[in-house]
């Protein structure tokens, strides 16, 4: 049964995550979301049962569930009761709910998603049909049930649970008196923390009291980078920011380390990366990794194998405009004809809404890798994402070109 399933769920084995995995339905994953329990086939209908470990989870989450599905977890709930003599009291109480979803939210910053529907399940708290929104965080287990799994569920499930997709970016971009502490990984960029500080300026400060509010600064930033940097994970650290203020932090973060014995500053020297950023903010760090004297410096990192695909296609579209194609009529055409080399696409277009949509794009990037393509799934929280998305969210570079894709859209034209 359901029951006896999800019971199993809880005595754990330890291996390395696969959703498919001969071992049974409950697999743990190191430091991924963990799988506690399954019961599906790909094309058919069947839950998973999930444990959210951090918050890059709660983003596979709201990729994965989608409006119709049943998710059922503990909530809190605002229940009314009323005492023998006619006193009303209400009270919160941790309750358990299945929605059926019409409405998902995920506060990026917050570190929460949100899940509205009507309640499916007999309690004495919540009446059947009661809406109620769910508030998902860090440690929350749940289950997502569906009628339909299809392969770009499976494969959030595989990278939600692969340890190796994890932040192996750590950048700070800053200028005087601003800086934007970011972690970035396969899926988002996300801003752990923003320094401010006012320093005087040159002319009207003396240089003492210049001195010490750029020392105050440069604390406030170590302070952060040692908060939120899993040195173990990350592959770089980049300092970036116009002019010299990078280089100035850098000498301050090793004077500090020798001062305070920091071991995982000395341990990591290696992974600093100095480079040039216009500004502080950080809609620059999108400048930094797209530098292409940055390319074999971050050259092991996810991101900067969605940053390559970009600029390749960009390039192409440039010298060769008969072997880039963008738009979906044109990806579809193109994949019809087995021409589809490398097929770019931003998660965004599986979270419609429209199943028939959805439907198209999980079977163009199913055509497209059994043709041998590659397929780059970009997120949309990423800057990189963020730029296919202005190009409609799907393009590709083709093996062979394809003249006709332009005459077909100017006929369509006509």
């Amino acid at each position: 049964s359901t029951q006896s399933t999800w019971g199993h769920s809880e005595c754990l084995f330890f291996f390395v995550c696969d959703p498919f995995s001969p071992f049974g339905k409950s697999v743990v994953c190191h430091h991924g979301m963990k799988l506690l329990a399954r019961d599906f086939e790909k094309d058919g209908g069947g839950f998973v049962r999930v444990l959210v470990e951090e918050g890059e989870d709660l983003w596979h989450l709201y990729n994965l569930i989608a409006v119709g599905d049943l998710v059922q977890c503990k909530t809190q709930r605002k229940v009314q009761s009323e005492s023998a003599t006619g006193v009303t009291t209400s009270e919160k109480r941790i309750i358990t709910v299945q929605i059926k979803v019409e409405t998902i939210d995920f506060d990026t910053q917050g570190g929460q998603l949100r899940l509205k529907g009507p309640n499916q399940l007999k309690s004495e708290y919540i009446n059947m049909g009661a809406y109620h929104t769910a508030e998902i965080e860090v440690q929350h287990k749940l289950t997502v049930q569906k009628d339909l799994w299809d392969a770009m569920h499976l494969e959030r499930i595989r990278d939600a649970c692969d340890s190796t997709l994890r932040a192996d970016i750590a950048a700070v971009i800053l200028q005087e008196g601003l800086a934007h502490v970011c972690l970035v990984t396969p899926n988002m960029t996300i801003v752990k923390q923003k320094v401010e500080c006012t320093i005087p300026r040159k002319r009207r400060a003396n240089g003492t009291a210049r001195d010490k509010s750029t020392q105050r600064f440069f604390d406030q930033v170590l302070s952060a980078m040692l908060r939120n940097i899993r040195w173990e994970i990350v592959k770089v650290v980049i300092l970036a920011s116009p002019g010299f203020v990078k280089d100035d932090l850098m000498k301050y973060i090793m004077a500090e380390a020798t001062r305070r014995e920091l071991k995982e500053i000395f341990e990591n020297k290696s992974k600093f990366l100095l480079c040039h950023a216009s500004s502080g903010f950080k809609h620059s760090l999108d400048e930094v990794l797209m530098d292409q004297s940055m390319g074999t410096k971050l050259a092991d990192t996810k991101a900067a194998a969605e940053t390559r695909a970009l600029d390749e296609f960009y390039k192409m579209l440039s010298h060769d405009p008969d072997r880039a194609v963008y738009g979906p009529t044109h990806c579809f055409k193109a994949a019809e004809k087995d021409a589809i080399g490398t097929l770019l696409i931003t998660d965004a277009l599986f979270r419609s809404t429209i199943l028939e949509k959805r439907k198209k794009f999980v079977a163009l990037v199913e055509k497209v890798r059994e043709t041998s393509g590659e397929v780059r799934i970009f997120s949309s929280l990423h800057v990189t994402g963020e730029r296919l998305g202005q190009l409609t969210g799907v393009a590709a570079i083709l093996r062979f070109p394809c003249p006709e894709l332009d005459e077909m859209e100017e006929e369509a034209e006509d």
